[in-house]
């Protein structure tokens, strides 16, 4: 299944593949149902879940019901249990809105929700993160979560990220990182996309992040927390929810 998943996920455009999962999430879910592991996002039970990587696939990580990875079910914990995201009013943006959250979110009668991107069907707004259609100071809380690894000028983005986010805002912005690199690699010379996946983990992704990823967001003006979320819980629990053990989550805010 692996191999499978590992072909769809190189041979299918991303927005194509969001299309496509709406018609097999359903079935995945009922046909994995069990009781060895939980998505916490929406409760259910399953024996197991699904591989997932365009490298190198993961054993046992993808939701068949939300087709939440570890690092969104991680997210989702750390909203519910730690912060007021689901009750406060917040005016929010959301880069490449992630399914698992996207209708869940949306419904929130709390928020005042916009999602954004270049290419999802579900981006609101189509636009380019390093030139954003929006005021200053114009969001208490952006998502922008595995989207700085697929754009060059990282520091032009982060800048943007900077000026729309108000002041005493807050954000999350996950990327997969190297938590054993100190520093990130990135090399423009590489375009092939079979050498690409190679050395970045994906095909579409242009360095690989270190441990000075915070620092760099330190850099722009943002205050950084990095938030092992994992360490607060028991082993059980991240077993049960197939979470990434000591993934941090980058808090920061203005």
């Amino acid at each position: 299944m692996k191999k499978l998943f590992k072909y769809i996920l190189n041979a299918v455009p991303r927005p194509l593949l969001i299309k496509l999962s709406y018609v097999a999430r359903p079935i995945l879910a009922f046909s994995m149902r069990g009781t060895n592991y939980v998505d916490p996002i929406d409760g259910k039970s399953f024996k197991s879940f699904l591989p997932y990587g365009y490298e190198s696939p993961r054993e046992n990580v993808l939701s068949p019901s939300t087709l939440s990875l570890e690092r969104h079910r991680l997210l989702w914990l750390y909203l519910k249990n730690e912060t007021d995201f689901f009750s406060k009013n917040y005016k929010v943006l959301h880069f490449a809105p992630e399914q698992a959250f996207y209708k869940r979110f949306r419904n929130l009668k709390n928020l005042e929700y916009t999602t954004t991107d270049l290419d999802s069907p579900l981006a609101d707004v189509k636009a380019d993160i390093c030139n954003l259609p929006f005021g200053d100071h114009s969001f208490d809380v952006i998502f922008c979560n595995h989207v700085l690894e697929h754009i060059p000028d990282d520091t032009k983005a982060m800048q943007e990220l900077y000026r729309i986010l108000k002041p005493d805002g807050w954000g999350i912005f996950q990327i997969p990182q190297d938590l054993a690199r100190e520093f990130t690699y990135e090399d423009n010379s590489i375009t092939d996309k079979r050498e690409r996946a190679k050395i970045f983990g994906q095909y579409d992704h242009v360095r690989v992040y270190g441990r000075d990823y915070f620092n760099k967001l330190r850099k722009i003006g943002f205050s950084v927390d990095e938030i092992d979320y994992t360490a607060t819980l028991s082993p059980d629990e991240v077993n049960t929810y197939r979470l990434a053990k000591g993934e941090i989550i980058p808090l920061v805010r203005k």
